[in-house]
């Protein structure tokens, strides 16, 4: 009893097979048949590396939400080479809350030499290449946040050549925690004191001939410092043609939160706005000679994050890939096939003659076929 029930339910399991065996006898081979099988199969195994080599890629995802953290404080981090003595420049940041942020705290003044090295203008023209081209070329930003902690430092290198000439600029690095609102982070002529109605600097003792805002940007960058990064401003370099020369840099600040599958880092992306100008009182221009950097951060907040395809995904793309090609090249193969015979049968009836009529004596014709005669005997 046991083997009768056994039979019956392999029997309706066979009964529901949807892939029908065929046997070799009734199979028939065709060299059309086998073209179009040899192009199937290098058409996958094209499309199968290709869609391998997407799913080993990763993308960078975009999101936007309001920004809700305030409390928190801006590091600002910062590489500036001015050319000018150190004893004769001061840099600080005073926000809209009238808050200054003394300069001794977090930077540091080293007395350097305004011109490059050979290797080091190298650097600088590689790092202003850079820049040209992400702006050109925005998805290349992606490719840095992904190269981010695995690239080569961005930093300046150190001159590589022992010069004996004496340090005739002030390279100002470091970095400042300020609070979250706009504020103006400027470099001019004498050391800030503080003021009861907000700061000054002590200009008066400085010649006016000795005032160069010449200045080279190494680095600029706001948040948590992450290697290999790339921002606007690293690489500019600004020689002022007068004494009185102004610089400003109009900065919008947006938080970024950057998740990839190297790094996690809470960074801030810019953009900026240049302008500069010569101060003439008399010609209506009022201003102070120097370099301000008015930045203002923005309420929304980015987050970027490194995505990959998942497995079932690719599976999924991959039985598709497979299973349409099997399907198209065999429909193909058949429309083509029977439009070959449709053509074929045309031309072979067309080498018959039609059978001519047979006239009869009261003028009827007979347009009957005759019979063939059996010869045999």
């Amino acid at each position: 009893m046991r083997r009768l029930n056994r039979k019956k339910t392999l029997s309706l399991v066979k009964e529901l097979d949807a892939f029908p065996k065929v046997p070799d006898s009734y199979v028939e081979t065709s060299a059309s048949g086998g073209t179009v099988s040899l192009i199937a199969f290098t058409t996958m195994a094209l499309l199968t590396i290709m869609e391998f080599s997407v799913y080993q890629d990763t993308w960078m995802k975009y999101e936007y939400e309001v920004d809700k953290d305030f409390s928190s404080k801006l590091r600002i981090n910062i590489d500036i080479t001015v050319a000018m003595k150190c004893q004769y420049i001061g840099a600080d940041v005073l926000d809209l809350a009238e808050t200054m942020v003394a300069s001794a705290d977090g930077l540091v003044y080293e007395p350097a030499i305004f011109d490059l090295s050979p290797q080091q203008k190298e650097w600088q023209r590689m790092l202003q290449l850079i820049q040209s081209r992400l702006q050109e070329e925005h998805s290349l930003q992606d490719v840095i946040f992904k190269s981010a902690f695995k690239s080569t430092s961005t930093a300046l290198p150190p001159r590589e050549d022992d010069s004996s000439q004496p340090p005739d600029a002030c390279r100002i690095r470091g970095h400042l925690y300020v609070n979250k609102v706009a504020g103006n982070f400027h470099i001019t002529v004498g050391k800030a004191i503080p003021h009861p109605r907000g700061h000054a600097h002590l200009a008066a003792l400085v010649n006016h001939d000795s005032y160069n805002f010449s200045h080279r940007i190494d680095h600029l960058s706001f948040g948590e410092l992450v290697p290999g990064i790339i921002n606007p401003l690293d690489g500019t370099e600004k020689i002022a043609l007068d004494h009185n020369q102004m610089f400003q840099y109009f900065i919008t600040i947006v938080p970024t939160k950057l998740h990839t599958y190297k790094i996690s880092a809470d960074t801030h992306q810019f953009s900026v706005t240049e302008r500069e100008r010569v101060i003439n009182h008399a010609a209506g221009s009022h201003g102070v000679s120097g370099i301000f950097m008015k930045y203002d951060l923005s309420s929304l907040m980015v987050t970027v994050t490194e995505e990959h395809m998942p497995f079932w995904q690719f599976f999924v793309r991959l039985c598709g890939i497979v299973g349409g090609i099997f399907s198209t090249t065999g429909m193909l193969h058949g429309i083509g096939k029977f439009i070959v015979e449709i053509i074929y049968c045309r031309f072979r009836l067309g080498a018959y003659k039609p059978v001519s009529s047979v006239p009869f004596e009261d003028g009827h014709t007979d347009n009957h076929l005759p019979l063939l005669e059996n010869n045999t005997h």
